[in-house]
């Protein structure tokens, strides 16, 4: 299990995020999800789907962001690492 892969973040530090939910949160809610910039939109079938990118600075982040969307009843439809591979190589 020695094998490096850079696709995959490094636990203890940070990495850029992209995380999209089923439907709307505003900006007022950054602060509770790790100063993440908050954008809605509306699919096909006029369903808003709110994404939120920024860095997240450990997957212990990570876990707290994706519990405080729980609590809010947010369907997570996915969760994207944007930069792991940068973040493996300015450590």
């Amino acid at each position: 299990m020695s094998e490096k892969n850079g696709s995959l973040p490094n636990p203890g530090k940070p990495a850029r995020y992209r995380i999209a939910v089923e439907g709307s949160l505003d900006e007022s809610w950054s602060g509770r999800l790790g100063g993440m910039h908050i954008t809605t939109a509306l699919r096909d079938d006029q369903n808003p789907v709110t994404t939120l990118t920024g860095q997240i600075r450990d997957q212990a982040a990570l876990m707290g962001v994706l519990n405080s969307l729980y609590q809010l009843h947010m369907n997570i439809l996915s969760v994207h690492c944007t930069s792991c591979e940068q973040t493996e190589e300015t450590s």
